[in-house]
């Protein structure tokens, strides 16, 4: 029983529609249900953790009207939150929006991203980047995921990465190539870089602390930069990427969206939407009597 959406949907049904409250019902019961939270954890929700919801939504495919909708069904229930005194601010005020329609994501190409894994350096600072690089595209975890890794959560002897998302827990197999750059950082770098507050991470930063958000993209902007790959590259290029590789090699839709962490058949679908054309494409051009 979520009391609070109860209670929520009983406020708005005062001023707005049967169908309005509906709505904005299912969108945050479904982020309950997304980010596995009750009540007592809806309040310790931030920002950040709603802007990647949103993200989440587009990443699946769904429609921009929607993620807007959604975006206002948050703000609207964060608003009641706080206007009751559950919350010290609305964490779903200063959302980011989209402005158009959702653009098809950027994908890499295998040439592209072996050119990026060869740039980091042999010294403690490249070890770690290139361990972070490989298994960002070995495994296709969100940003928020790889820095959140801890110590214990990887074991290279079985080649598993057990990853702890918002939603839920789930193994994730990790290739040779991540796992020996992983592996290389252990040895070599990671004991120079870390620190007291980074004890248990697996990635730090130059100072010894857990690695951010913020300062993982400033790593992949930098390589980018080198590699002069002229592409929109953001920091989900390289999940975008993964999903697209494996699907053009004939993994299976269900299996890659497991890896993924998506919560239901129907997400990714914008990937295989765009190996469809792919292939499509390839027809034309190859096919004799296309």
């Amino acid at each position: 029983m979520n009391t609070y959406i109860d209670d929520y949907a009983a406020r708005l049904g005062t001023r707005a529609s049967e169908s309005t409250v509906a709505s904005y019902r299912r969108d945050i019961e479904l982020l309950y249900n997304r980010l596995s939270v009750t009540d007592s954890g809806i309040t310790r929700l931030g920002t950040e953790q709603l802007q990647e919801y949103l993200a989440s939504l587009a990443e699946e495919g769904r429609s921009n009207a929607t993620i807007l909708r959604t975006a206002s069904s948050l703000r609207s229930f964060f608003a009641y939150l706080e206007g009751s005194g559950l919350m010290d601010e609305n964490p779903a005020e200063y959302l980011s929006l989209p402005k158009k329609a959702a653009k098809e994501p950027v994908i890499l190409t295998t040439e592209e991203i072996n050119l990026l894994l060869s740039l980091p350096k042999g010294d403690a600072k490249g070890l770690r980047d290139r361990a972070m690089l490989e298994l960002l595209y070995a495994t296709g975890v969100k940003v928020s995921e790889l820095i959140s890794i801890q110590i214990g959560d990887i074991d290279l002897n079985r080649g598993v990465l057990i990853c702890r998302g918002t939603a839920r827990e789930r193994a994730v197999p990790i290739g040779h190539a991540a796992a020996t750059a992983v592996a290389g950082y252990l040895s070599s770098a990671r004991s120079e870089m870390v620190g007291s507050e980074g004890a248990a991470a697996l990635f730090v930063n130059c100072q010894g602390r857990p690695m951010t958000r913020q300062g993982f993209w400033k790593i992949v902007k930098g390589y980018i930069a080198e590699a002069k790959i002229q592409k929109d590259v953001t920091p989900q290029t390289l999940r975008h990427s993964f999903a697209v590789h494996l699907l053009t090699n004939g993994a299976d839709m269900d299996d890659v969206s497991e890896m993924l962490g998506f919560n239901n058949r129907g997400s990714g679908s914008i990937y295989r939407n765009m190996v469809s054309e792919k292939l499509k494409k390839a027809y034309k051009m190859a096919h004799p009597r296309a």
